[in-house]
């Protein structure tokens, strides 16, 4: 009966691909094919000067950084990761941290030892219910084999959203807002986050994690916006 009441759900309801609209067929889940294989990717892993690198230099030391795809205001693909930050679907993260970890398997010769997600101060953790950085991290740790670990570093205030905020006023929103808690010097980390702009907020926690004995730390995003 279940199974049943199913298949009317999907027949009444059917599941379109958040990009372009059209009807997903069987094993497809949020992006069709078609979308997913034309999705802007930057294929920044195989650069080791690549954009997204160069944000960082002067910055903040990073042994890789990348992003997946090229995320434009108004793209077919802005509804997918509107989707994806603030309607529930979660796994749209889990898919493409999948994909992700692929390429950077494919590219980089030193694999982190555990992935860290960009974390949400726990009162906005809350509110949403979930923290969508760390479900690309999920997604990362499939692919990579290697742990996520949401006990290294915390959000200690719960600033302003960075919308609508230029270069240092973003510096400046995220400045000393990360923490500590949990040691893990002598390691690799992968820093991860869904969206990389003007790469401050990235840049507060690499500093913060870089406090840390003999560590070294990498940054990966699902999307880099470009303009």
């Amino acid at each position: 009966m279940k199974k049943y009441l199913e298949g009317l759900f999907a027949l009444i309801f059917p599941e379109v691909c958040l990009v372009c609209g059209n009807k997903l067929v069987s094993q497809e889940k949020y992006l069709c094919t078609s979308c997913l294989t034309d999705i802007p990717r930057t294929r920044f892993h195989s650069d080791p000067e690549n954009t997204i690198q160069q944000i960082f230099w002067g910055r903040v030391p990073l042994k890789y950084a990348t992003s997946f795809f090229y995320f434009t205001k108004g793209s077919r693909y802005q509804k997918l990761m509107h989707s994806f930050k603030y309607s529930q679907k979660k796994e749209i993260g889990l898919v493409l941290g999948q994909l992700l970890g692929a390429e950077l398997r494919q590219h980089w010769k030193d694999l982190p030892d555990c992935i860290v997600p960009v974390p949400l101060h726990p009162k906005k953790l809350r509110k949403r219910g979930y923290n969508q950085s760390e479900w690309i991290a999920k997604g990362l740790s499939l692919t990579l084999q290697v742990p996520v670990e949401t006990g290294i570093l915390v959000r200690t205030v719960a600033n302003p959203t960075q919308t609508r905020k230029g270069r240092f006023e973003r510096w400046e929103n995220v400045a000393s807002i990360f923490a500590i808690e949990k040691q893990q010097p002598n390691s690799h980390i992968l820093l991860v986050d869904d969206v990389i702009t003007t790469g401050a907020t990235l840049e507060a926690c690499a500093q913060t994690l870089l406090s840390m004995e003999a560590t070294t730390v990498s940054v990966a995003s699902l999307a880099y916006a470009s303009n």
